[in-house]
């Protein structure tokens, strides 16, 4: 994931349910692009170099783009699979797992004891890349902070001290719990977002090396690397249902010429730019994040750098209403005393940070991050679950499932199987041998 990054929460989106206050569909087109767009350009499109110097200059050109392709398709399933279980179940809307867990409650008679499961492995999967973003968020700043004190002064700490420190001040900030009051804030973020990746891409397209020199294709072991890496930049999967349920006009966001493709068509070719220039500028020493490869000497540069530690750091603190919305009710519903409701949200939201906190300690490489969060998890939402969910809630419609939409199905789920599986495998072995 954010991946989801930060929209889910932005628009009071409920990974559960769809939020009260997204019911009124009051969103326009071009509200609706920008939120879009929002929850799908995060920390991932930094990485975007360092993938494709694992799969290789014009491997990683063309597989960016049919990740892509492939993450906007699922996007398009889950729209038509919740507009048939809608209608099947006379229901408003449906969130991700809504959708899972009514595709078999309504489909075929052995899978229906499944249901309830089906919803917890979605709201876990949830739970696992938000909480990485988070862990993801705290290495991010942590190593971007390195880089502004280690031009200040000769006084070098250890990485991990920077992330402690993170951690120390992300806990007051996190136990705000009005996403009013953070609003201003974000908007903040975005612009510094927008005006950071104005200055990167004009540095990053001078200077670049010969293409021939580099590889097409780097080596087969690295490719689940890239897989990992990209799949995690494209996972916005779990957006779009509460967008469509949010719009005016809902018939607008989807379609060959709708709100969906225009803005992912616009993040798809905005992370391949981003991830080719990235790598023809910075080859081989090309790091987690392309903020770690500019220039340090720069005032320009390094205050690039600071603006999207602060954004990062803005972005964490409403991105962590994601997990607190999915846990805290069902908690909640088990205390009795006044004081343990009046304090247990504080205590759960200063135990993520420091949960997500101890993980990016214990894994302070970014690339490899984002990697792991990307090829577990990420894998998983945005194409295996999808190809079940269309291929469950098709085959008790009238007429079954076609061969073709089984053949696309299995196909999907295979692929996003065997990333999920080798990308996680390469990834630990990568932390392994890291340590």
């Amino acid at each position: 994931m954010y991946n989801t990054e930060d929209l889910m929460a932005d628009n009071y989106i409920d990974t559960d349910a769809c939020d009260n206050e997204m019911s009124d569909n009051t969103t326009s087109n071009l509200q609706c692009l920008m939120h879009l767009l929002k929850g799908n350009i995060g920390t991932g499109i930094l990485a975007m170099p360092v993938a494709i110097y694992n799969a290789g200059l014009w491997t990683g050109f063309a597989g960016i783009l049919l990740i892509g392709a492939m993450a906007v398709h699922c996007m398009h399933m889950l729209i038509r699979c919740s507009h048939i279980l809608c209608r099947r179940t006379g229901s408003k809307s449906l969130s991700y797992a809504d959708a899972m867990e009514t595709c078999l409650k309504t489909g075929p008679q052995r899978l229906k004891k499944f249901a309830r499961a089906s919803r917890h492995l979605v709201n876990g999967l949830l739970l696992f890349t938000q909480l990485g973003f988070c862990s993801v968020y705290i290495v991010f700043i942590a190593e971007n902070l390195q880089q502004i004190v280690q031009t200040m002064t000769s006084h070098d700490p250890n990485l991990r001290v920077y992330e402690v420190v993170v951690m120390v001040l992300l806990i007051p900030y996190t136990l705000l719990r009005n996403l009013r009051v953070l609003a201003p804030f974000s908007s903040f973020a975005n612009l510094l977002t927008l005006t950071g990746l104005i200055i990167i891409f004009q540095y990053i397209v001078r200077g670049l090396e010969d293409s021939e020199k580099l590889p097409a294709f780097s080596d087969l072991s690295r490719l689940p690397l890239f897989f990992g890496t990209a799949i995690f930049a494209f996972e916005g999967i779990s957006l779009v249902l509460p967008l469509e349920h949010s719009m005016r006009n809902p018939q607008d966001f989807g379609g060959w010429t709708g709100v969906l493709n225009l803005g992912m068509v616009f993040v798809t070719c905005l992370y391949t730019a981003v991830g080719f220039y990235g790598y023809l500028r910075f080859t081989d020493s090309v790091k987690g994040s392309i903020t770690l490869n500019i220039p340090t000497d720069d005032w320009l540069y390094l205050s690039v750098k600071l603006m999207f530690a602060i954004s990062i750091y803005v972005s964490y603190g409403i991105q962590l209403y994601v997990p607190i919305r999915i846990i805290w009710p069902s908690l909640e519903e088990k205390l009795h005393r006044d004081w343990q409701k009046k304090h247990g949200e504080s205590l759960l939201r200063v135990s993520f940070v420091i949960l997500t906190a101890v993980f990016a300690v214990l894994i302070p490489h970014l690339d490899l991050l984002i990697s792991l969060i990307g090829a577990l998890a990420s894998s998983s939402l945005a194409a295996i679950l999808p190809a079940f969910i269309e291929f469950i809630t098709l085959s008790v419609e009238k007429g079954g499932v076609s061969p073709v939409v089984i053949a696309k199905d299995v196909f999907l789920f295979l692929v996003g199987l065997l990333g999920c599986v080798t990308g996680t495998y390469a990834s630990v072995q990568a932390i392994v041998k890291t340590f």
